[in-house]
């Protein structure tokens, strides 16, 4: 516990050590427009410097990489929030609130939730975590267009964004075999996956991420993970991504990062990769 104490504030050197594994440029942005800036502007969302707050980043990449898993791990190591736009749209449609029917088709047809609902959604999670104490955050899969991506610059400070990369046909497969548990609300995957390498891509092994024996009999799957549903979800991502990605990238914040494998493989080199490998091996020593 003490080891994440330390690590909950991260020390200007830390920030300083990160921003070597980033690309440098710079760009302009576009004002944001004021009708959906007004979600954030109405909450009072402070801005703080580094060293007064803890880590404020960014996953991104194409839906099933695994965005949820290393940016859960990640906020337990780091002692921060991780804010899921999935979940916060997921817990609006059980909640049978004004918004669930009009989700639930969005969702199901795998287009972009507006920017709109998206924001009103963050700003309502982001309020409740400051009201509960909370510093810092993770954000998973969001800001997913440029827009997006311009109004959060102008509330609040980004100092990472890290873009998780795999090939589309292991993210599909992935897809397709995640099941969660329909009493524990837990996530598993079943697919069993072992690519070879060729033309310059490298073999990719991930074993399946099952249950325990109580929740086998109750897995399902999420009513949005058909092949017709991924497949367009996949186009839309990549369609909406690269402009999103460059945004960063020109802002000196982008870290691409390429999933070698399955977490055993792939969670020491991201760690590597955000210079913490060295914060792990204090919490290890701790331990």
């Amino acid at each position: 516990m003490a080891a994440l104490s330390r690590l909950s504030k991260p020390s200007s050197k830390f920030f300083a050590n990160i921003t070597r594994s980033v690309y440098f440029y710079s760009s302009a942005s576009a004002a944001p427009e004021p009708e959906i800036k007004s979600y954030f502007q109405n909450h009072n969302f402070a801005r703080k410097a580094p060293k007064d707050r803890n880590v404020q980043w960014v996953f991104l990449g194409c839906p099933g990489v695994g965005k949820g898993t290393y940016a859960s791990r990640l906020s337990k190591f780091l002692g921060v929030p991780h804010i899921a736009t999935g979940d916060l749209v997921r817990e609006e449609l059980a909640s049978s609130g004004s918004l669930s029917q009009q989700l639930s088709e969005i969702v199901n047809q795998g287009k972009l939730v507006s920017d709109e609902i998206i924001f009103n959604l963050l700003s309502k999670r982001l309020e409740a975590g400051q009201a509960g104490g909370e510093s810092g955050f993770i954000l998973d899969g969001f800001p997913r267009t440029v827009k997006q991506a311009e109004i959060l610059e102008e509330v609040m400070d980004i100092d990472l964004v890290v873009n998780l990369k795999l090939c589309e046909d292991v993210l599909l497969e992935k897809c397709l075999g995640r099941r969660m548990c329909s009493q524990c609300g837990g996530n598993f995957n079943v697919a069993n996956i072992n690519v070879k390498g060729g033309n310059g891509n490298p073999s990719i092994s991930m074993a399946p991420l099952l249950p325990p024996a109580h929740c086998m009999s109750k897995l399902i799957t999420r009513a949005d993970d058909t092949e017709e549903v991924v497949k367009e979800r996949l186009r839309v991502y990549n369609e909406k991504s690269q402009p999103v990605e460059e945004f960063y990238r020109n802002r000196g914040k982008l870290l691409e990062f390429d999933l070698p494998g399955g977490i055993p493989e792939s969670w020491p080199k991201l760690l590597e990769a955000l210079n913490l490998d060295e914060y792990e091996e204090k919490q290890s020593a701790a331990a």
